[in-house]
């Protein structure tokens, strides 16, 4: 499995993104440098950009919203999501295809 925005650990992965507050519409992004895009239209006050981002990550990769945590970047763009319970291989498989094909990653 490659992926530069994942790392695996013992009981879950973390998620290297890089958030885009107030847009058009929830969306997952193609990879800039070692990060993934998302976008939420969520505005960033009051954390509810980053309720809005764990929400829809836990939506998309199909998980309850509690193992879904921010790490790093409270205030920041630049954000560590913990994902708990899932592996790196099935964080990638439940991704949007046209995401894993930018981003270069593969399941080997």
């Amino acid at each position: 499995m490659t992926a530069p925005f994942l790392r695996e650990h013992p009981d879950g992965v973390t998620l290297a993104v890089k958030v885009q507050p107030r847009a058009a519409r929830n969306r997952i992004g193609q990879l800039q440098e070692a990060e993934l895009k998302i976008s939420v239209t969520a505005p960033p006050v009051e954390d509810a950009a980053n309720e809005a981002l764990l929400r829809f990550l836990a939506e998309t990769l199909d998980c309850p919203r509690g193992r879904v945590q921010l790490l790093r970047g409270r205030a920041s763009r630049h954000k560590t999501i913990f994902v708990q319970g899932l592996s790196a291989a099935a964080v990638l498989a439940r991704l949007r295809p046209e995401t894993l094909s930018c981003a270069g990653a593969s399941l080997e």
